[in-house]
């Protein structure tokens, strides 16, 4: 049996002078002498002191950047600069060797495209084995936060036959010959010869069903995966990605926007207690990479102290028509910075989103009741018959963070909007029965995943924050 210590446990409480086994990958190798080892446990690397003459000469050749090697040796106080502790090595096991002529990485800065066309290797990057801990960590975070507050965890189809959100832009699930298939008297394809015998695509969201549960459980949430069939090519888009949708029974829009707040300011909370390591490696990375930049493109503040003061005050609440006037009187706009056009009935752009969070209030916004004209025909109609109870979150260099909504509850006002937006009635049947047969006021909200974890890792690209990313024309793996 193979027995190891992981370094991350090791370095906790160091047993001095004694005999250790650890594995990992090197992540430096200098003079032949000191290799710098990670096993993936935490940010933590390991010295390990090789004295040459004791090994053969065929496993120091094969000791390189990102060698996967097993060393034994005692543990002893370091007399160097940079580490507390060093292994002296006793006994090394090569168990896989890289050719660093054709190895794809090398012991230098990678741009981040050129790591996303590698991703079978980015993971071993000191970069990206942060963001991949802190995806972890937040993952286990939403979890504990929901579980703790008597949610039930509900998993939502991610095959259905529904749009929840009315977009259209959907990836068809289909077991018909797509050269050949059937057709109506009409000429449409037939799609009551499908495998499901009706057509069916893959989730934009599981809040629909999420009502389902909420309704008869009180408080449920969903955490999974929903797919965009958008050929967006932004920095913030993805077309397969994760999200959270907690869904409340016995809920307005206030007690909407407290969930939210107080759920977001836990899972950056949570980070901060207890991945400090990995976020310290990710804030010295960004200042590091921001020194030659003008002073007007660097952030603010760094990741850690931004992510501490996101969670210090309570966030700003404004309505959407106060967001307009603010908007439409502040200097960008009277100057037509502004490429996106600011009036009353129009939906906010990421710009001004940003000009909220970070010029204005500086700090997280939740901005609520927005025009009915825009927004889905699940929202609760207000009662000026104009705006309906939706909200978002805004937060910096992101935009959107959470958007939801108190759902509408009365069978009458349901049925009008759906009609007014063109929602058959005969598809959602059983979603008009949850207000038919025992429905209640009821709220819940959507959070985009990787939108978190690029906020809490400070990474500028969505697809640097998913394992294996799915956009246009990008499937591998």
């Amino acid at each position: 049996m193979i027995h190891r210590q992981e370094i991350t446990e090791l370095l906790k409480s160091p047993p001095i002078g004694e005999d250790v086994t650890v594995m990992g990958w090197v992540r430096a190798w200098r003079g032949n002498r000191f290799m710098v080892l990670n096993d993936g446990s935490g940010a933590e690397t390991l010295q390990v002191v090789v004295n040459g003459e004791d090994f053969p000469e065929e496993t120091i050749r094969a000791i390189g950047f990102h060698a996967c090697v097993g060393v034994t040796g005692e543990l002893i106080e370091s007399q160097g600069a940079g580490q507390a502790v060093e292994v002296i090595a006793k006994e090394i096991t090569i168990y896989g060797g890289t050719d660093l002529s054709e190895y794809p990485l090398q012991a230098k800065s990678q741009t981040m495209e050129f790591l996303r066309e590698n991703a079978q290797f980015r993971m071993r990057t000191n970069t990206f084995s942060a963001v991949f801990r802190l995806r972890h960590a937040l993952a286990y975070a939403i979890n504990k936060y929901f579980h703790d507050r008597n949610f039930y965890y509900l998993h939502t189809p991610i095959i259905t036959g529904n749009d929840a959100e009315g977009a259209g832009e959907m990836f068809r699930v289909t077991t018909l010959d797509p050269a050949d298939p059937p057709r109506t008297e009409e000429g449409a394809v037939d799609y009551s010869q499908d495998f499901f015998g009706k057509s069916t695509h893959l989730t934009v969201s599981g809040q629909l069903q999420a009502e389902i549960g909420a309704l008869a459980m009180g408080k449920v949430y969903t955490f999974g995966p929903t797919f965009r069939a958008e050929n967006s090519h932004t920095s913030r888009h993805l077309s397969e990605f994760w999200m959270i949708e907690p869904e409340i029974a016995f809920a307005d829009i206030d007690n909407d926007q407290d969930l939210a707040e107080d759920f977001l300011k836990y899972l950056i909370n949570y980070c901060l207690d207890n991945y400090r390591a990995d976020l310290e490696f990710l804030d010295a990375r960004i200042k590091q990479a921001e020194k030659n930049m003008k002073a007007e493109l660097r952030r603010p503040m760094g990741l850690i102290e931004m992510l501490e003061f996101t969670v210090k005050d309570d966030f700003a609440r404004i309505t959407y028509t106060e967001a307009i006037n603010l908007i439409q009187r502040s200097k960008p706009y009277k100057k037509k910075k502004f490429e996106f056009p600011v009036e009353w009935g129009t939906d906010l752009q990421a710009e001004h989103e940003r000009w909220l969070v970070e010029k204005h209030f500086k700090k997280p916004v939740i901005v609520r009741d927005y025009p009915k004209s825009f927004k889905a025909f699940y929202m609760r109609l207000n009662d000026d018959n104009e705006t309906v109870a939706a909200m978002d979150i805004l937060f910096p260099y992101i935009g959107e963070m959470v958007g939801g909504s108190q759902r509408e509850e009365r069978e009458d006002v349901l049925r009008t909007r759906m009609k007014e937006m063109d929602v058959h009635e005969d598809e959602l049947a059983w979603y008009l029965q949850l207000r038919t047969f025992g429905g209640c006021p009821h709220a819940g909200f959507g959070l985009g995943f990787e939108r978190m974890v690029m906020y809490v890792t400070g990474m500028s690209n969505i697809r640097d924050v998913i394992p294996f990313p799915r956009a246009p024309k990008t499937a591998d793996f």
